[in-house]
């Protein structure tokens, strides 16, 4: 008999806070489209929960997860081949998230480098679930028992406590969780702030121009081009010391397909003025669709709600699976129906 290959399922997911920018589409969104070949189960979801370990406004909240649903539908990925949902439609990742708290040692959490750089931007409210968002991320992961997690090499470090975790669980009571691995792209998973190109990106910026939106008009992404960082020199080349140009040309690999050494033989003998105009251009052109189609997309809310109920009956279905295991091995009575 024909031994037939399960799918890998792979997971991920963007919080509904602050406009998303070409960061968060090149180091993530872009990249899921791969993930849409028949050996991959691929699930997507609105991480709310996550959101609101930083005060949010409730309804500027409920309208950035329509749009973060529907930025994942205009930036490729087909409904009809991905799984997409939002975090709170799922009750297991709430329910999974204390009992792998019971698992995660206070010394893990505490050494996490993006809580130690949250709690100093949210100095006032410094809460648990800030803390411990790490562990909610790690039962998003494990609840689906997924193989592959696209991350930026800022989550590195979050990806490495889930598979602990993971093992720990295993551990005590046999082969419950598949072990996930992260999946980073070797080029564009970071981007860089256009004003502190030694700062990643970030949607939270307070500086306008140091951030470009997925959505952000074309006068806009010129503008905030024109203005980047760069340095004293005037050859455009990838080299140390030249963090803002090798942004620049980071991002204009990601939209056009061309190595470093192909921008660099496309510019030579161009300052930086052409090159930031040729950068601006490049990215508002490959970014104009997207904003056509999430227009689109935002204008019929009956349909994104179709898609949010269909993904999350699915996710629960997988999910429940996973959280009833996890009930039965740990000890709890199952629930009486």
């Amino acid at each position: 008999m024909e031994n037939i290959q399960q799918p890998k399922r792979v997971f991920s997911g963007v919080q509904p806070s602050g406009v998303l920018t070409i960061g968060n589409y090149l180091g993530a969104i872009k990249n899921w489209k791969k993930f849409e070949a028949d050996e991959f189960d691929s699930i997507y979801c609105v991480v709310d929960m996550h959101a609101i370990t930083v005060r949010q406004v409730p309804a500027e909240l409920r309208r950035r997860t329509y749009e973060i649903l529907a930025l994942y539908i205009a930036c490729g990925l087909d409904p009809q081949k991905n799984t997409m949902f939002v975090q709170s439609h799922v009750p297991a990742h709430a329910e999974l998230s204390w009992i792998l708290n019971c698992y995660t040692m206070f010394g893990e959490l505490s050494r996490m480098t993006q809580f130690k750089d949250k709690s100093q931007k949210n100095a006032s409210n410094v809460n648990a679930g800030l803390f411990d968002y790490p562990v909610l991320m790690a039962s998003d992961i494990l609840l689906y028992q997924t193989a592959i997690v696209p991350v930026g090499s800022d989550q590195k470090q979050h990806i490495e406590l889930a598979r602990d975790i993971a093992m720990r669980f295993n551990q005590v009571y046999g082969d419950v969780f598949t072990i996930p691995e992260g999946y980073m792209e070797k080029n564009g998973t970071k981007i860089m702030s256009l004003q502190e190109p030694t700062k990643k990106m970030s949607k939270s910026d307070e500086n306008e121009n140091a951030s470009v939106g997925i959505l952000d008009e074309r006068d806009a992404i010129m503008r905030k081009f024109k203005r980047a960082v760069t340095d004293s020199d005037t050859v455009v080349r990838f080299a140390d010391g030249k963090d803002g140009i090798n942004n620049l040309m980071t991002i204009y690999s990601c939209f056009t397909g061309k190595s470093m050494s192909e921008i660099e033989s496309e510019f030579e003998g161009k300052g930086y003025g052409d090159f930031k105009l040729a950068v601006g251009e490049t990215v508002a052109d490959g970014l104009q669709p997207v904003r056509e189609r999430f227009n689109q997309l935002m204008a019929d809310k009956a349909y994104l709600e179709s898609i949010m109920k269909e993904g999350a009956e699915k996710a629960n279905y997988f999910a429940n699976k996973t959280l009833s295991k996890v009930y039965k091995k740990v000890g709890f009575v199952p629930k009486i129906r």
